[in-house]
């Protein structure tokens, strides 16, 4: 009944690296308009995450740019973020990967991370699992969990899946929920490993418990069929939920089964068709 979907992160990270310490946001502007580079980049932090000061993307991304000029590579990093994202500044990938590329260039496992992502997704280049795989592969080293998870996503998109158990298991291991998700659907289908329905479940769990919405649909799937645990329609009905509050369509689905069919929860015909009409995109919002 499970059904498992590798994942792999689709969206850019912004890393906010860079420590803000615990100066007040005045004392940080000062010394920024004075040309302080890492006071510059921690302003932008500052805007960028509301932190001491109203949240404004323009802000940060003037911040970011001055700390990137000086060869901030936090700010660099940052600043290629918000250019592939749209964020305080049109979406221009061209400018987005100029800068990720100085920030990796220097180290910065973000900027790696980054510029791994354009490569690996054709955005502002061609698209080149070579080049993706060579940035993943420098962020990785040191330690950057998004990266493992992306080269396990890519050794398994190639059906090299013991390549691709063995980075999924060191993001996994770091707590990267992605990843943990995808190490459980390894053991759910044989691939790379025997087949292990109980470190399915281990590994769906602690991803489920962070609140990522397939790994609770796939849980719950897993409780309300016994595979890996013992049969629990409770908490089938409890995992089913969660992932179905985060508008996860298959879990909405399931959940007005189990109201349908009074396994785990009281049984409620209202219930079911609310759950089922949401499903189907029909509930009124």
């Amino acid at each position: 009944m499970s059904r498992f979907l590798r994942v792999s992160a689709i969206l850019i990270v912004v890393c906010f690296a860079t420590i803000v310490h615990a100066q007040s946001f005045e004392a940080t502007k000062r010394a920024a308009e004075k040309g302080d580079a890492e006071a510059q980049c921690s302003l932008g932090v500052m805007y960028a995450t509301g932190r001491g000061v109203a949240q404004n993307y323009t802000e940060a991304v003037k911040w970011f740019r001055l700390a990137a000029e000086k060869g901030h590579a936090n700010a660099q990093s940052s600043l290629g973020g918000f250019y592939a994202e749209g964020r305080g500044v049109a979406q221009n990938y061209t400018e987005a990967l100029k800068w990720l590329r100085l920030a990796a260039e220097q180290g910065d496992a973000y900027g790696q991370y980054n510029l791994g992502w354009m490569y690996d997704n054709g955005h502002g280049v061609a698209q080149s699992d070579k080049e993706a795989l060579k940035w993943y592969r420098l962020a990785a080293a040191q330690g950057l969990a998004l990266a493992q998870n992306s080269i396990g996503t890519l050794y398994s998109d190639a059906q090299n899946y013991t390549e691709a158990a063995k980075w999924f298991r060191l993001a996994a291991e770091q707590g990267d929920a992605l990843a943990q998700y995808n190490l459980a659907e390894i053991y759910a289908t044989a691939r790379g490993v025997a087949t292990n329905y109980t470190e399915a479940v281990k590994w769906l769990r602690l991803s489920a418990e962070q609140g990522y919405a397939e790994a609770q649909f796939n849980l719950g799937g897993m409780c309300l069929t016994g595979l890996g645990t013992a049969q629990n329609f409770t908490e089938a009905a409890k995992w089913f939920r969660l992932a179905a509050e985060q508008g996860y369509p298959d879990a909405q689905y399931h959940l007005a089964l189990m109201y349908a069919k009074g396994l785990g929860v009281a049984r409620s015909y209202t219930k079911a068709l609310k759950w089922w009409l949401r499903s189907k995109g029909l509930w009124p919002k």
